[in-house]
């Protein structure tokens, strides 16, 4: 996950008096407005799940008044610990983690407890109803969706829900994966300002030995299989000419097990495609379609008209990667740029090992950067779960009697049920500070001090704007790294070796 506290908001309280507010992003997308003193409270219940020893040190609380330059310094010491907290899997799958996310949404939103009906898609286009409260967390959603069309319980989580949106093309693009933290009944309803986005059920797997399993049940089969076909429709599975005629002979019979045998030997079988965007590798400016899937991110890159040279990057051989926000020059005045939100794109670079001993950058230029981490740390995930022989995690038991206590911004208190804590089963506190993990930060065209940003408060008197307005802000302290641990040896056997060479 990659969050971000780019600006600020002001609020009024009761009185008057007027108050601000940190706006977390989460995956590039604006998830709440929180006071500095729900995240104090936050920490403090941190601290008494996990121990202080655990935690890195949280901002001090000032006596009086915030000048901008302080009120920018807190919002850099705070973006700092929510990157560092969320890093900690032992965290940010717990309870205490998620509810408070989910409770923050819930009040930034305004969003009271009701029922509602949410309209889920398959990605032929079949719509699923199904009846929730308006605040249901994810997982609890992808429960009752996969109830409601009876996929058997141990697969429920090789699916997940995810964000798509109507492209100008007429195609759908994927925004991103729901997490457990928010609502999707209010993460629609948010996106859906230009009524171009939908939820769709997906599978979330990365590995195609799950699909063994998957094929052996008729429901899980079905889904498999819708998702196949629209695969090769919008050509993200590339058959030729006699393989598509197989294809669409085995779809007239309905023989759909066949159908997926047969698609599964194709070339980006369970890959997702991104939009065409630019890259540096193997030379500047080089436009590039990527795909990720198989432990891996391919690139077609175009040579001539509708001519392309592919080469694929193993996840494997990746140390670490990193999203920023670069900004093109103007005259010399990068400065004037950043002030205006000018120019301001997502880049995903990760350093990879192309030989022995040798590691490079290679950057992306995308505004689906985030979402290509995402699918990278999801192949990593797979990879440390099955070095350690664990399996898909099943849905959830949940401790009904438990709640937590949260401050509202008004300092009233809301209780919230014990939601999920993502693991579905017992977990363990973590073993480390924190603060020892390692963490690539970048900042782009500025200085990395807070003091160097004394007009950054000024900038976040509007909240919700477009998504690309709030990135704009976001190199005065950009999105966390993700990093893949594999290099270090941290994926073990999937480490990188002179075999890979």
């Amino acid at each position: 996950m990659h969050f971000s506290i780019p600006d600020t908001q002001e609020f009024h309280d009761e009185s008057g008096s007027p108050y601000m507010a940190f706006n977390v992003h989460v995956n590039g997308v604006f998830h709440c407005a929180v006071r500095f003193k729900q995240l104090h409270n936050f920490h403090e219940q941190l601290k008494r799940e996990f121990g202080n020893n655990v935690l890195p040190p949280f901002p001090p609380k000032k006596l009086l008044s915030l000048t901008p330059v302080q009120l920018e310094e807190r919002r850099f010491l705070l973006e700092r610990y929510i990157q560092l907290i969320s890093q900690e899997q032992d965290i940010s799958n717990s309870a205490v983690f998620n509810s408070f996310l989910l409770n923050a949404q819930q009040e930034t939103q305004q969003q009271e407890p009701e029922d509602v009906s949410l309209e889920i898609f398959l990605m032929n286009g079949h719509k699923i109803t199904v009846n929730i409260q308006s605040t249901d967390q994810t997982d609890l959603v992808l429960e009752k969706v996969a109830s409601q069309i009876e996929v058997p319980e141990e697969f429920v989580y090789y699916f997940g829900l995810f964000l798509i949106r109507k492209e100008t093309d007429g195609d759908n693009s994927i925004v991103r994966r729901l997490q457990d933290f928010e609502s999707p009944y209010i993460s629609l309803n948010a996106a859906m300002k230009d009524g171009l986005h939908r939820i769709v059920l997906r599978k979330s797997t990365w590995d195609l030995q799950y699909d063994d399993h998957l094929l052996e049940d008729r429901i899980s089969m079905n889904l498999l299989y819708v998702q196949a076909v629209n695969d090769v429709e919008r050509g993200w599975v590339q058959p030729s000419k006699d393989q598509l005629k197989r294809l669409n002979a085995l779809q007239e019979k309905g023989s759909k097990k066949e159908y997926l045998h047969f698609c599964r030997t194709l070339k980006y079988y369970g890959y997702i495609q991104f939009k065409t965007c630019t890259t540096d590798y193997p030379h500047p400016d080089c436009r590039v379609v990527v795909s990720a899937g198989n432990r891996e991110l391919n690139f077609r890159v175009e040579v001539g008209s509708q001519q392309f040279k592919e080469g694929s990057f193993k996840v494997t051989r990746m140390r670490c990667w990193r999203i920023t926000t670069t900004y093109a020059e103007a005259n010399g005045d990068t400065d004037d740029n950043m002030e205006q939100g000018k120019d301001g794109k997502l880049e995903l670079a990760f350093e990879y090992l192309i030989a022995k001993d040798t590691l490079k950058w290679v950057r992306i230029i995308s505004d689906q950067a985030i979402l290509m981490s995402m699918c990278l740390q999801g192949m990593v995930d797979e990879l440390v779960l099955k070095k350690q022989g664990k399996k898909i995690r099943r849905p959830a038991v949940r401790k009904k009697e438990q709640s937590h206590n949260f401050i509202k911004r008004d300092s009233s208190t809301n209780f919230l049920k014990q939601i999920s804590s993502g693991g579905g089963g017992d977990r363990k506190h973590a073993h480390k500070k924190i603060v020892e993990k390692k963490v690539v930060v970048v900042r782009t065209a500025t200085d990395d001090s807070p003091s160097a940003a004394q007009n950054a408060a000024q900038k976040a008197k509007h909240s919700v704007k477009r998504i690309q307005d709030k990135i704009t802000t976001a190199v005065k302290s950009p999105l966390r790294s993700s990093e893949n641990d594999a290099y270090d040896g941290g994926v073990g056997d999937y480490g990188i070796g002179d075999d890979d060479l």
